[in-house]
């Protein structure tokens, strides 16, 4: 008969694993990524974590950015107002001289249009780049840093 007493034992998934939003990258970090990525001629990758890092949008709301968002004309503007997904609330972000750097070269390199996806899919079924695959590249971004602790 099942008592507490011989059920087996198990573990929380989550012992002694860091759940929850993650610390923020520091700022010697984010440069020492910044470099590694211009080094390795990682555009696409550069943009994103730029952008990402002075827009502070929620992963979902930076994978769907559309070129006209982010430029005037044929420049990447100084800054930027987008609509959150979650809150359907406008968010205003700058966009350093880094980053538009970055976000420019980006944009010619794919040949992107205004109304094109700033992050376009590599998959058919997909218009732009996936959270997942955005998760991933982060994922990746922490390995390389040596800061995967958790």
């Amino acid at each position: 008969m099942g008592t507490a007493a011989n059920a087996t034992h198990r573990e929380p998934w989550n012992k002694s694993k860091i759940v929850g939003q993650k610390a923020p990258f520091k700022l010697k970090d984010i440069w020492a990524l910044r470099v590694r990525l211009q080094m390795k001629n990682r555009v696409r990758e550069l943009a994103l974590f730029n952008l990402g890092i002075d827009s502070k949008l929620r992963g979902c709301d930076l994978v769907a950015l559309k070129v006209r968002d982010v430029c005037h004309g044929d420049q990447v503007a100084s800054r930027a107002v987008v609509m959150q997904h979650k809150t359907q609330r406008p968010v205003q972000f700058e966009i350093t001289p880094v980053a538009r750097d970055a976000v420019q070269t980006w944009i010619k390199i794919p040949g992107l249009k205004s109304d094109s996806f700033l992050f376009p899919s590599r998959m058919h079924d997909s218009p732009h780049l996936g959270t997942r695959q955005y998760a991933r590249i982060l994922e990746g971004w922490v390995e390389e840093l040596g800061l995967d602790n958790g």
